[in-house]
């Protein structure tokens, strides 16, 4: 089992800038550069069972990564495209029509 220092290495390791700006292409004379969001979080602890007097320990780690956009370098020219994110989008737009079937949905009741 990997202790809390191990854990937290590869937290390090995986937790890089390397992590947020992807390796640049190189199409023509344009260069992108892709951005990610990245999250993370761990934690770990240990005890005593007083009952039997055993020990025992643990540690986790966990990582997220969203693509956001791309920096797109042409010349002397820098120029940010924001990515789209379909599932936010579709996700933003079932609210929003969920919410105005509630919102009509007691205006008709009140006027009824």
């Amino acid at each position: 089992m990997p202790t809390v220092e191990e854990v937290m290495q590869g937290a390090r390791d995986v937790m890089t800038v390397r992590r947020v700006f992807g390796e640049p292409v190189e199409k023509g004379e344009i260069t992108f550069v892709p951005v990610a969001s990245v999250r993370g979080g761990g934690g770990g602890g240990g005890g005593e069972s007083p009952d039997k007097g055993e020990t025992g320990n643990g540690a986790g780690f966990g990582v997220t990564a969203r693509p956001i956009g791309a920096y797109v370098i042409r010349g002397d020219s820098v120029e940010w495209q924001p990515a789209l994110d379909v599932a936010r989008v579709a996700l933003a737009a079932i609210a929003l029509v969920a919410f105005m079937t509630f919102v009509l949905g007691r205006a008709v009741r009140r006027r009824g």
